[in-house]
C-alpha cells in the first residue's frame, strides 16, 4: 500500500520504518528540514540515535507531493497542530490513521473526531498503547491497539502495522483508545512529581490506581466505553508512562517535583511533553462535563498556576472521605 506518514519525530518515523518492513510504499513528510535531511542519510540523531534507519522509503518536504496518491495518511502530528494540518486534506481519499495522544483545548475533541470533520467513520483510525518509539523501531517487542468506529477499517489498519515484534489488537471504541492514550500522560506527570518529591513506591501505585479510575470517569463522560480503561490504551499506557525513566513525561513531572519552575523547564526544553498541554485540555473537558478529576486538577495547578508539589499532595491526601469507585 502508498502510506504517508505525516510528522517525522520519533513516533511517526518508527512507525514508518514498521510500515516500510512489512513492504509497504513509505514516505515521510515533516515541516523540518534539517530532520528530512538526516532521514536522507538513514538516521534521526535528534529523535531515534543510533538507529539505523531505511533509506529506500521516500522522504518529501512538499506536503502535497507527500499526500498526493496516498492510499492511508499516518498522522503523527502534535496535538496543537493536528486541525491546521486536517484542514489540508479535507476530501482526500484514503484512509487515516492518528497515532497522536492529546485532546484539543478549545473544543476537548480527540484527534479522530477532528479527522471525522472531513472523512467518514470507516476511513478513521487510532492506533495507541504503550509503546516507546526507540523500542518499537529496535524491534523490540511490542503490544498495541488499532480502533475504529468500523471493524474492517480497523482490520486493515493492523494488516499494515502486524509484525512478528509489533502485535496488534483492534477496538471499535475509538474515543476510549484515544482519552485513555492522551490522559494517562497527564497522570505519568503526577508520577514524576511524586518521584520529584522522593516518595516511593506505595505512593506511585496508589496514585496510579486513582488515576485510572479518574480517567475513565471523565472518558465515559466523554462517550467512551469503561472498560476500554482496563486496557492496553488505558492501563497499558498507563503502566509504561508512569514507572518508566525513558517517559518524557514522568521526567516532566519529576523535574517539577524538585522544585524547578516551568518557566525554567519550557527554556531549557521548548517542545515539552505531550501532557503538558492535554493537561490544560483535559481540565477544561472536565469542568464542561462537570466530572471530579482531583489528580488533573493538581497536575494542572502545579503546571499552570505555580503550585507547591507538597501542598498538591496534602490536598489530595485531605480529600473528604469516600468510598472507592
Amino acid at each position: 500500500m502508498r502510506i504517508t506518514v505525516l510528522g517525522a519525530g520519533a513516533w511517526g518515523t518508527a512507525l514508518a520504518k514498521v510500515l516500510h518492513e512489512n513492504g509497504n510504499a513509505v514516505a515521510l513528510w515533516d515541516i523540518n528540514a534539517e530532520t528530512l535531511a538526516e532521514l536522507r542519510r538513514g538516521r534521526s540523531e535528534r529523535y531515534l540515535p543510533g538507529v539505523k534507519l531505511p533509506t529506500g522509503w521516500k522522504i518529501e518536504e512538499d506536503f502535497q507531493k507527500a499526500t498526493g496518491g496516498a492510499e492511508c495518511l499516518v498522522m503523527a502530528i502534535p496535538s496543537q497542530s493536528f486541525r491546521q494540518v486536517a484542514v489540508k486534506l479535507k476530501g482526500h481519499p484514503g484512509m487515516f490513521v492518528s497515532v497522536t495522544k492529546g485532546i484539543e483545548f478549545e473544543t476537548g475533541d480527540t484527534m479522530s473526531r477532528i479527522l471525522r470533520e472531513h472523512a467518514p467513520a470507516n476511513r478513521v483510525a487510532a492506533l495507541s498503547g504503550p509503546s516507546f518509539a526507540r523500542e518499537v523501531a529496535l524491534g523490540i517487542p511490542t503490544t498495541v491497539v488499532c480502533a475504529s468506529e468500523s471493524d474492517g477499517a480497523a482490520r486493515t489498519v493492523q494488516g499494515l502495522f502486524h509484525r512478528p515484534e509489533f502485535r496488534i489488537y483492534r477496538s471499535t471504541d475509538i474515543l476510549g483508545v484515544e482519552y485513555g492514550g492522551a490522559l494517562k500522560n497527564i497522570i505519568a506527570i503526577a508520577a514524576g512529581v511524586s518521584d520529584g518529591l522522593g516518595y516511593g513506591d506505595n505512593t506511585k501505585a496508589g496514585l496510579v490506581t486513582r488515576a485510572l479510575s479518574e480517567m475513565r470517569r471523565l472518558g465515559v463522560a466523554c462517550g467512551a466505553q469503561a472498560e476500554t480503561f482496563s486496557g492496553l490504551s488505558g492501563l497499558g499506557d498507563l503502566m509504561l508512562t508512569c514507572f518508566s525513566k525513558q517517559s518524557r513525561n514522568r521526567d516532566l513531572g519529576e523535574r517539577v517535583g524538585r522544585g524547578e519552575t516551568m518557566a525554567a523547564i519550557q527554556a531549557s526544553h521548548p517542545k515539552l511533553a505531550e501532557g503538558y498541554p492535554t493537561t490544560r485540555s483535559a481540565h477544561r473537558l472536565a469542568r464542561e462535563k462537570k466530572v471530579p478529576t482531583p489528580i488533573i486538577d493538581e497536575v494542572h495547578a502545579l503546571l499552570y498556576e505555580g503550585k507547591d508539589p507538597k501542598k498538591a499532595v496534602r490536598d489530595l491526601i485531605s480529600r473528604a472521605f469516600k468510598a472507592e469507585d
